[in-house]
C-alpha cells in the first residue's frame, strides 16, 4: 500500500511523461516531412476511411475528446491535408484525406518506420510486453 501514495508511482504522471517523450522522439524523426507525430497518426487513421469518417467516430478511434480533435483537425485542414464536409445528417461532419494528405502521409511513412524501428530497438525484448500493456490500458 505504501507505493500507492508516491507521486513518482502515479500511473497518469508516468504514462503522460512517457507519451510526451515518445512523441518528441517521433517528432524529431518525422521533422523532414513537416508532420508532427500527432498529425501523422491522424492521417494514418484517416487513410483507410476512404470517403470519410465522422468526427465522433474518429475521436473514439484516437482516444481523444471531440474538442481536442476539432482543434487538431483545423491545423491539418488549413494545411490542405484533410477535408471536412457535412454527413447525411447535417449535424455530422465527415473527415477525409485530401490528395495532398495522402501524399504527405506516403512521404512520411519511411520516416515513421525509422522512428518505429528505433522504439522497437530501444525496448528490445520488452517490445511485446509494451504493446500488450498499452493496448490493455487503452481498453480499460
Amino acid at each position: 500500500m505504501a507505493g500507492r501514495d508516491k507521486f513518482g508511482d502515479c500511473a497518469c504522471f508516468n504514462l503522460r511523461r512517457a507519451a510526451r517523450l515518445v512523441t518528441q522522439a517521433y517528432d524529431q524523426v518525422l521533422a523532414p516531412s513537416k508532420l508532427k507525430a500527432t498529425q501523422f497518426t491522424l492521417l494514418a487513421v484517416l487513410a483507410p476511411a476512404g470517403k470519410g469518417i465522422a468526427i465522433s467516430a474518429l475521436a473514439e478511434k484516437l482516444g481523444m475528446d471531440r474538442t481536442t480533435l476539432t482543434r487538431n483537425l483545423a491545423v491539418v485542414e488549413r494545411a490542405g491535408l484533410v477535408s471536412l464536409r457535412p454527413g447525411e445528417d447535417p449535424r455530422t461532419k465527415l473527415v477525409s484525406l485530401t490528395a495532398n494528405g495522402r501524399k504527405a502521409l506516403e512521404e512520411a511513412v519511411p520516416l515513421w518506420r525509422e522512428a518505429q524501428s528505433e522504439a522497437i530497438d530501444r525496448l528490445g525484448d520488452e517490445w511485446g510486453d509494451f504493446l500488450k500493456m498499452t493496448r490493455r490500458i487503452a481498453a480499460i
